[in-house]
């Protein structure tokens, strides 16, 4: 019958560990896991639950965006520079150890060559082991976490009520239940989906009504099915009758376009629904050819959808019934911002919307009153409410000593946290040179950001769900949206700009109901983020402290390293302009062969809906805001600029400041767009204040006002007979106060 059976007395009973709920706890060096990938209870995600990757064709989603980049990539990866160059280290330092032995004590060359032979052994092993024979103690230390005391705050205010509210849902609601189509049941069962979501039971319903809707959940909560399933319902029920696109889902980045793409062919591989994705950096002559054929779903980013727009003459936005935009408030911010504008001017009036967000700024809800109808608001949780099983802890660090953060983090990843691990940085710059010191170190390391190719930013997603490398590290550009199996740990070099971006960036772990953890460095000038983060936590937020001998001794070795990162960049930039050159080699002898000089990849210049100098001007308006705002005058910024282009080599202390300026740049900008004057919106956000109860006092009218709006039939009556006797009396008294003649001024 299936039944549990009753555990016998020889028989292993696993013990649970309960190292979250102590208030003190040691946690000892290379420990991960201890509490288990587990969700809730009774929860909506099966045992074996995983976004799968694998799309209807059998194909991986990042394996059929990387072949279209076949033969883009670079002459050598960096991971090969970086092994290049310790091999060069090692040997060095072999001959070194070698030269000091024979000075010391040239009789004993026996022993020599005996050394000789366990330093060739020893350069074969693992990062741990190295480390542990150059000193134990290190990896011997265990961390210190303790509770963070959270302050009794103030009761919140209630969430800024706007448009119709349908928040509260169905808790006993399944996917059968949802009149939801045969092929749609069958591909959420094929996926593995147990019970929808909260965020699924309160949207779907809402949006087979064909409502306009702004929904908010927190991360890893399944918001993708929640606007997908109602879509492919919609197109199911009502067949096209001309290959036309009817539907438009736009996403702020690549990779999560390619996720968004791969979930609705999933969903939909069971019907005759066709879908598209049109992303940068992938082959624009593809994407062209598949937008000819009028696919049923779009899957877009803002850049390349305006491309298309612009120079495929087939296409167009005015047959497009519903417009669903993914982290929405990313959509809004004010690098998409002239973007979001054109798309929108371009899309069919009559439509219907959606907005999904895990956080919810102005910016959406100026979108929603101007470009929705009526729409519903959904909100499941609050828009800074981390994920429910993610354990949060905080390393502080000193006033005078910003320089530690490289030292802290490469002693967490080399004894704590060893693998599942993305790494938050605020800078490109950073994040490439925390990949190339990890490398160094020995551990298994990529890196994602905008400065990459697309074929390496999807090599580096591909190597890390694979498990070839350990360690992510990222900008914000990975942030958003990306569900990446297995990932235990998010680590924060500096607190990012906002608590959403916070709350974005944490939730690439513990999702879809299983547990994870977050490790975030706080400087003294970001506290005031720290508190706002505890007082809004659900659970217990943690404070980690490591052994100081530790962070010493690691920064040691980071100073001992920066000759060969240096080595590393050195070897990059003779790449690169090699590179360079032989494009620019190439480009000549294409020319001399054709006689005709090339402006694009068809010798047509593809147009936008901007010029090259509107362009340019609003770049550069940009950058000189980011300036102004962080030193506040042109002598400042001029120095700033000198200054950065004398120093060869930041110090540690100057590479943390800029880090943490670059936040404090976009924290004023964002202040400064909230203080301005808010647009008029099409529909109230409040609800008139309810009058108070009691007895309503009438105003008192004036003698004129009464006569004038006194129409009952007394005072009809008076009005045609003319005044009485009291009203002419009242009058001539009136009148003679002011000197005049009654009888001669009035016919009374």
């Amino acid at each position: 019958l299936g039944l549990v059976g009753t555990i016998a007395e020889g028989d292993v009973v696993p013990v649970d560990s309960e190292s979250g709920d102590s208030e003190d706890e040691e946690v000892g060096p290379g420990r991960r896991g201890s509490r288990g990938r587990r969700g809730p209870s009774g929860g909506v995600f099966s045992a074996d639950f995983v976004f799968g990757e694998a799309e209807a064709g059998g194909e991986d989603a990042w394996t059929a965006a990387l072949r279209q980049l076949r033969g883009k990539k670079a002459a050598t990866t960096l991971d090969e520079k970086i092994e290049k160059v310790r091999q060069k280290r090692k040997l060095q330092e072999k001959e070194a150890k070698q030269a000091k032995v024979k000075d010391e004590d040239a009789e004993a060359e026996d022993d020599q060559t005996k050394k000789e032979c366990e330093d060739c052994s020893r350069d074969e092993e693992d990062v741990e082991s190295e480390y542990s024979l150059d000193d134990e103690s290190i990896f011997a230390k265990a961390d210190k976490v303790k509770v963070k005391e959270k302050r009794r705050s103030k009761k919140g205010e209630e969430p800024e009520s706007f448009f119709e509210d349908a928040s509260q849902y169905d808790d006993n609601l399944s996917f059968q239940d949802m009149n939801l189509s045969r092929p749609l049941l069958k591909a959420i069962t094929a996926l593995g989906f147990k019970q929808p979501t909260p965020i699924q039971k309160a949207c779907i319903p809402v949006g087979l009504l064909g409502k306009d809707i702004c929904a908010c959940a927190a991360t890893g909560t399944g918001k993708t099915a929640a606007f997908i399933l109602p879509v492919l319902e919609r197109l199911i029920y009502k067949p096209r009758q001309a290959p036309i696109t009817r539907v438009l889902v736009l996403v702020p980045t690549r990779e999560l376009g390619i996720q968004v793409h791969s979930v609705t062919k999933q969903l939909a591989q069971f019907s005759s629904v066709t879908t598209c994705l049109a992303v940068g950096g992938l082959d624009v002559k593809t994407q062209e050819a598949a937008l000819r054929s009028g696919p049923d779903i779009l899957i877009a980013t803002p850049g390349r959808l305006i491309d298309h727009l612009h120079n495929c003459p087939s296409f167009h936005l005015s047959s497009v019934e519903v417009l669903i935009l993914d982290e929405a408030d990313r959509m809004l911010d004010e690098y998409f911002e002239e973007q979001m504008k054109e798309i929108i001017r371009l899309c069919s009036h009559h439509r219907q919307t959606m907005l999904f967000s895990a956080t919810m700024t102005e910016e959406v809800k100026d979108l929603a009153s101007v470009s929705m109808k009526n729409p519903v608001r959904i909100f499941v949780n609050s828009n800074t409410d981390v994920a429910p099983f993610l354990r949060q802890e905080f390393i502080r660090i000193r006033p005078n000593r910003e320089g530690d953060r490289e030292a802290i983090v490469t002693a967490l990843l080399t004894r704590t946290f060893q693998d599942h691990v993305m790494l938050f940085t605020q800078t490109k710059k950073q994040a490439h040179r925390m990949h190339i010191l990890l490398g160094l170190m020995g551990l298994r390391v990529g890196e994602l950001h905008g400065n990459l190719s697309q074929t390496q930013r999807l090599e580096s997603l591909r190597r890390f769900k694979d498990e070839q490398i350990d360690i992510l590290v990222a900008t914000d550009v990975a942030a958003r949206g990306l569900d990446i199996e297995g990932v235990k740990t998010v680590i924060n070099f500096t607190m990012p700009n906002t608590i959403k971006h916070y709350v974005h960036r944490v939730g690439r772990t513990a999702r879809a109901g299983k547990a994870g953890r977050s490790v975030s460095l706080v400087g003294e000038e970001e506290r005031k983020m720290l508190k706002e983060i505890v007082k809004t936590a659900k659970t217990a937020v943690k404070a980690r402290i490591l052994p100081q001998d530790v962070i010493l001794k690691f920064r040691e070795k980071i100073e001992n390293l920066e000759k060969d990162i240096y080595a590393v960049l050195c070897l990059e930039r003779e790449e690169r302009e090699m590179q360079q050159s032989e494009a620019q080699i190439n480009k000549a002898k294409k020319q001399l062969e054709t006689g005709k000089k090339e402006t694009g990849s068809e010798g047509v210049e593809r147009s936008w809906f901007q010029t090259r100098e509107e362009r340019k001007k609003e770049k550069l308006a940009k950058a000189l805001q980011e300036f102004d705002l962080a030193l506040r005058g042109k002598k400042k910024r001029k120095k700033f600029v000198q200054d950065t282009q004398k120093k060869a080599q930041m110090t540690p202390e100057e590479r943390s400041q800029f880090e943490i300026l670059k936040s404090q740049m976009y924290a004023e900008r964002l202040a400064k767009r909230n203080r301005r004057a808010k647009r008029a919106r099409a529909l109230p956000e409040e609800e008139p204040a309810a009058a108070p109860a009691g007895p309503k006092k009438k105003k008192k009218l004036s003698v004129f006002d009464e006569e004038l709006t006194n129409t009952s039939r007394k005072a009809l009556k008076q009005y045609r007979a003319g005044p009485s006797f009291e009203d002419r009396k009242r009058l001539g008294i009136a009148q003679r106060r002011k000197g005049g003649n009654f009888k001669s001024k009035s016919r009374y």
